[in-house]
């Protein structure tokens, strides 16, 4: 097998990875004109009719599109979605409520097909002198001392690069993670949890959304839910989350179509009984993993991890496309800092985004009994009307979490802080209302029973018989 060296005379980086976060951070990069070599595994998505992999749909937010609006590619990415301003939750008989996200028009997230985002990306970065698209490149290895990045080609071949930099944005099996590890001393943890998932497709009835198209339908089932997204060819991406055991003991047809039946009834009629069946069987159920490791940045500031890389986390947050995409403003702002000194950025990056990757892959593990058991509840509405009515009241003081975390650019782990504070405060109000309101009963205890049945018995005790006959009549 051949090898090949390709050197660079000025700054350029390696970015492993050419999904949506890495071909972003490569945009990123040539917007400030230092050259870059994006390596993607798989073969250019653009020439396949298929594409294997995950599909859940995109939910775009306040920190992804600050991001594309960096290298200008905001507004054709929103234009390519479907905006969503409220969940619709569907209960056991088919009726439909919707909660609202925030309480401003422009809380709304952006509904759009990962593939459609990824081939608008690589479209933009194929635009750019700046940037060398290599699909089909298997990470092999980092040398360290020479600086030299190889990979395997769709020809066996191994080819070597001289980079002054090597970004990992591999996704959450990263071999960039792998490759640091051998290297560095790196904590790792990853955690699957029982819940798997499995897509299906609403399709469009005559030309138009079977569905209410400005939601994400959620159906909450306390262990387990269904929730759907709109595509702007009329259809909607579903996703069915189930534990792992429940998938196993749907074998036949009757079995799937009772537990949807008593579970999802509307969702068949949406789905269609022919689908839902032949796509079940048809596919595998998909597992859920979170990752963290730290650090994200090596000791020499040689390799630096993104992404799902870094911190991959289940989808029920929204927020692993748009943190991904998030890490490349906060590595961009360290840059600008040190004068695009990389090892000096990249050691700030680590210091700076390690702690809000860990509390966003907690905050996704939360959201997920959220949307399929907190939304049931009575005590989730009236949290949400405290939180939306104080946030009214005192805008600069008081801010939902899912509006912090979905609306701002504030640091997730300042969110959860935040988040811990208003419960302590809602806590103590709370505490002071029951104290407030048992002084008042003990009042009225004491002034409508404890005080007349002292007086009958006092006047009885002490008082002639007919006094403490009138004395008794005149407190009954």
């Amino acid at each position: 097998m051949a090898h090949q060296t390709i050197g660079e005379a000025n700054q350029v980086v390696a970015i492993v990875g050419g999904g949506l976060g890495g071909t972003l951070c490569a945009l990123f990069f040539a917007k400030h004109g230092i050259k870059v070599h994006l390596f993607e595994l798989r073969p250019d998505i653009r020439t396949q009719k298929v594409v294997k992999g995950r599909s859940i749909n995109m939910a775009l937010s306040r920190r992804g599109r600050d991001a594309l609006a960096y290298v200008n590619c905001e507004d054709t990415v929103v234009s390519n979605g479907i905006p969503m301003h409220s969940r619709m939750l569907h209960d056991l008989n088919c009726h439909t409520t919707p909660v609202r996200y925030g309480t401003h028009p422009d809380h709304q997230i952006i509904s759009i097909d990962r593939r459609i985002l990824n081939e608008l990306l690589i479209d933009e970065a194929s635009k750019h002198p700046e940037i060398t698209i290599h699909f089909q490149h298997k990470f092999i290895s980092w040398n360290r001392e020479d600086k030299i990045v190889t990979f395997q080609n769709v020809s066996n071949d191994y080819v070597e690069f001289k980079v002054d930099a090597l970004i990992g944005y591999d996704g959450c099996h990263s071999s960039v993670r792998a490759a640091m590890m051998k290297l560095d001393s790196v904590d790792f943890s990853q955690r699957y949890i029982d819940t798997h998932y499995m897509e299906f497709c609403i399709p469009a009835k005559n030309d138009e959304f079977a569905m209410d198209v400005n939601y994400l339908h959620i159906w909450p089932r306390h262990e387990f839910l269904l929730i759907a997204l709109p595509n702007q060819d009329k259809t909607f991406t579903t996703t069915l989350f189930l534990p792992l055991q429940l998938f196993q003991q749907l074998t036949t047809v009757d079995e799937l179509l009772t537990f949807f039946q008593k579970y999802f009834p509307d969702a068949i009629s949406f789905i269609g009984r022919e689908n839902l069946i032949e796509t079940y069987f048809s596919s595998k159920p998909l597992p859920l993993i979170s990752v963290k490791c730290s650090p994200h940045a090596s000791v020499h500031g040689d390799i630096l991890l993104m992404g799902d890389a870094a911190h991959s986390m289940i989808p029920f947050y929204a927020q692993g496309m748009n943190s991904a995409f998030e890490d490349t403003l906060v590595l961009f702002e360290k840059l600008k800092e040190t004068n695009f000194d990389f090892p000096k950025a990249f050691a700030e990056y680590n210091k700076t985004r390690i702690d809000d990757a860990h509390a966003i892959v907690d905050l996704s593990m939360y959201n997920h009994y959220e949307m399929r058991h907190l939304v049931t509840t009575r005590s989730y509405y009236w949290r949400k009307k405290v939180d939306n009515f104080l946030y009214r009241l005192f805008p600069q003081w008081w801010t939902p979490l899912y509006t912090m975390v979905t609306f701002t650019r504030i640091p997730y782990k300042k969110c959860m802080d935040l988040r811990r504070g208003q419960d302590k405060f809602l806590g103590i109000c709370r505490g002071i209302g029951y104290s407030i309101a048992s002084l008042y009963l003990l009042k009225q205890l004491v002034i409508y029973v404890i005080k007349p049945l002292a007086i009958r018995f006092l006047a009885k005790r002490y008082l002639p018989n007919a006094v403490a006959d009138t004395v008794a009549d005149t407190v009954a």
